[in-house]
């Protein structure tokens, strides 16, 4: 029986801790250090990730939004309209409680001081602040200008994501414009793109335990065990900031719809339970259109749409984690971000969150656009690979509830009677 992915990095981790501590950067055997071995084999790991950036992207988003066109049957219509405007609104609002959570925890600065020494974090916070001082609100415009490249090839080669992702968006909604036999076609090629994409970040993500194990005894090797104390704070701060939206903002969402919180969380139970252990929206999608069918009594018409769209663009987990990853990143080079740098944080967070395939950590992909806008290294996002894995389980299993919260809000406001609608308001006329 093979071992699961997650239990292989686990193992990873804890096998890189001991063998980081035993070698130091010193040893070595036959005249090459294990500390070059780490540092080869993490590059070649995170170049592996960031291969996949463009193709992942773009494919995703065409078929998400163009797929939305082929699901209604006549375009962006009226359920489409408030299935976008849900998830923008819910995903904006976990950016938002993750950008508080991440500010009020400081989970980068320990007694007052940056922790990026303990992360054998290399650059100079001089050089740092070179690239990142400066902006100001003379930036905002430019994110819009970026927003309109004038070469896309050209935007792929060098990474500008940001008009590769507006592009995808205009191209995905123009292809439910034409005839078709020519979106069909388009839609069959982006579809073949993005399956193939995720084939291949599956292949990447096998050989996430060697990449973890690299990156890990890297840090390990040179500054030993202090690497981990920072990252257990920026952990805590993670977690509490889910909590927050899981328990605070999507309660008043579904409570202005009518739906009892405790009766539509208790209903997703299985599929929340399943996409926590997968840490996959895609692999737990069948499940949650089944367990918001039955438990949730969401119509086969709204969960067969709002679902899978839900399922490639709506990560609201994944978006707060990418806002509290960039900031804690940024906290520990000893960086203050302008209220500037920090929406275009904001921004690339909803954007790239739109686009992160539904399967396991994949949002490291959206981090390295996140760093890359706002000036720090790319190779920075591999010191939070210590504890992506099981923050990525807690991150799907929001994405999830998150999906199962729009459809079941989405189908109240077309006038479905859910049972969690009814057994809400017989637990009212009770209580009456």
């Amino acid at each position: 029986m093979k071992m699961k992915l997650h239990w292989q990095i686990l193992i990873a981790i804890l096998l890189a801790i001991l063998i980081g501590k035993m070698t130091g950067t010193e040893a070595a055997i036959a005249g090459v250090s294990f500390y070059d071995v780490y540092v080869f084999i993490g590059t070649i790991f995170i170049n592996a990730l960031k291969m996949i950036i463009v193709p992942l992207i773009v494919s995703s988003i065409i078929v998400g939004v163009s797929g939305l066109g082929k699901e209604s049957g006549q375009g962006v219509g009226r359920m489409g309209a408030k299935t976008i405007g849900f998830y923008a609104f819910s995903s904006f609002a976990a950016i938002l409680v993750g950008l508080l959570m991440v500010n009020l925890f400081q989970p980068g600065i320990k007694e007052g001081e940056p922790v990026g020494k303990a992360l054998a974090l290399h650059e100079s916070t001089a050089s740092m602040v070179e690239k990142v001082s400066g902006r100001g609100l003379s930036d905002v415009a430019d994110i819009f200008i970026r927003m309109i490249p004038t070469n896309i090839v050209q935007a792929a080669a060098e990474g500008q994501m940001l008009g590769l992702i507006f592009f995808s968006i205009l191209f995905g909604f123009f292809m439910t414009r034409i005839e078709k036999h020519f979106s069909d076609s388009l839609y069959q090629l982006a579809m073949g793109v993005y399956e193939t994409m995720l084939k291949i970040t599956l292949f990447v993500m096998r050989f996430a335990p060697i990449g973890v194990f690299a990156l890990v005894a890297k840090t390990v090797a040179s500054t030993g065990f202090s690497a981990f104390m920072p990252l257990l704070w920026f952990f805590i701060t993670v977690v509490l900031a889910l909590l927050v939206h899981v328990a605070v903002v999507y309660p008043l969402i579904l409570m202005y719809f009518g739906v009892s919180p405790k009766k539509h969380f208790k209903a997703m139970l299985p599929a929340i339970l399943t996409a926590f252990s997968t840490a996959s929206s895609s692999a737990t999608l069948p499940l949650t259109i089944e367990t918001i069918e039955k438990n949730a009594g969401v119509s086969s018409r709204t969960s067969g749409f709002v679902l899978p769209l839900g399922a490639t663009v709506n990560m609201d987990g994944t978006a707060l984690y990418e806002c509290v990853a960039a900031l804690f990143l940024a906290q520990a080079y000893g960086i203050e971000l302008s209220v500037s740098t920090q929406f275009t944080v904001v921004l690339l967070a909803l954007l790239t969150s739109i686009g992160v395939a539904g399967v396991p950590a994949a949002s490291l992909v959206a981090i390295t656009i996140i760093l890359t806008a706002i000036g720090l290294p790319v190779e920075a996002v591999g010191l939070i690979l210590v504890t992506d894995r099981v923050l990525d389980m807690c991150r799907t299993a929001v994405n999830v509830y998150g999906d199962s919260c729009a459809a079941v809000s989405i189908a109240r406001s077309e006038d479905e009677d859910t049972l969690v609608a009814r057994s809400h308001r017989w637990q009212k006329t009770s209580e009456e």
